[in-house]
């Protein structure tokens, strides 16, 4: 397996050096595992459908993601048997969310 390339992450970031592939693992995890559809409506926008199940796992990542890296903004809207994740971040931040939407693979978008 290659190692994970966190050269993305900006200065603003307080996650130790470390601990950064680590984190980056679990949302490429999140991503695989339970990413149903997934959508960019804008440049600091990234919508992801998920499985209702994989809501609580979602928001302990995003809360943890917030505390180091405050300039995100994550919500969470429940639609039935699905929750819509939104990750949304500043303009100056769009690079990051490039970064993270490109980990998302072959997860099918609408």
């Amino acid at each position: 397996m290659e190692p994970i390339q966190v050269e993305w992450v900006p200065d603003a970031c307080t996650l130790p050096t470390a601990e950064q592939p680590l984190r980056v693992a679990e949302f490429d995890e999140l991503f695989t595992e339970s990413v149903l559809r997934h959508s960019r409506p804008e440049p600091t926008a990234l919508t992801l459908v998920l499985p209702a199940a994989a809501e609580d796992r979602a928001r302990e990542l995003a809360r943890r993601e917030t505390e180091c890296c405050s300039f995100f903004r994550f919500g969470f809207e429940s639609a039935g048997a699905e929750v819509v994740m939104s990750i949304e971040v500043p303009a100056a931040q769009s690079g990051v969310l490039d970064a993270l939407a490109a980990r998302l693979g072959d997860a099918p978008s609408p």
